[in-house]
């Protein structure tokens, strides 16, 4: 059964068939962060158009990091009334290196399904 577009790019399914993986391993996973399957297992779609395509999604990447700076930072101002620089900088390392595969994958995902010349095809 085919998915909708928002079901699809958050399961990081192929942008061609909607059902094929895009990534080797599970979001929880540390490993392989910045591995992307070469072709879908289901339609066979390609998601290495060009050499270095994504290089560019490192830009959707910094911008997921500058959003969570700029929540973090006023969620602490908000809550805290006197915050210390030590609370600013701990949040935000610490949720940084826990969303790196979140924003490493979808960062990916975004610029694929963004920039790719895959168009879905409802089979």
């Amino acid at each position: 059964m085919a998915k909708g577009l928002g079901q699809a790019m958050l399961g990081g399914k192929c942008p061609k068939c909607r059902e094929g993986n895009m990534f080797p391993v599970p979001i929880v996973s540390f490993r392989k962060l910045t591995e992307v399957n070469k072709t879908c297992s289901v339609c066979n779609a390609s998601f290495q158009p060009e050499p270095s395509f994504y290089d560019g999604a490192m830009y959707i990447s910094y911008a997921f990091s500058v959003a969570l700076f700029i929540t973090v930072f006023v969620a602490i101002n908000i809550l805290i009334e006197k915050p210390e620089l030590w609370m600013y900088l701990s949040t935000i390392i610490s949720l940084n290196l826990l969303l790196v595969p979140v924003m490493l994958r979808y960062s990916k995902v975004l610029y694929l399904y963004g920039l790719g010349k895959l168009k879905y095809r409802g089979y």
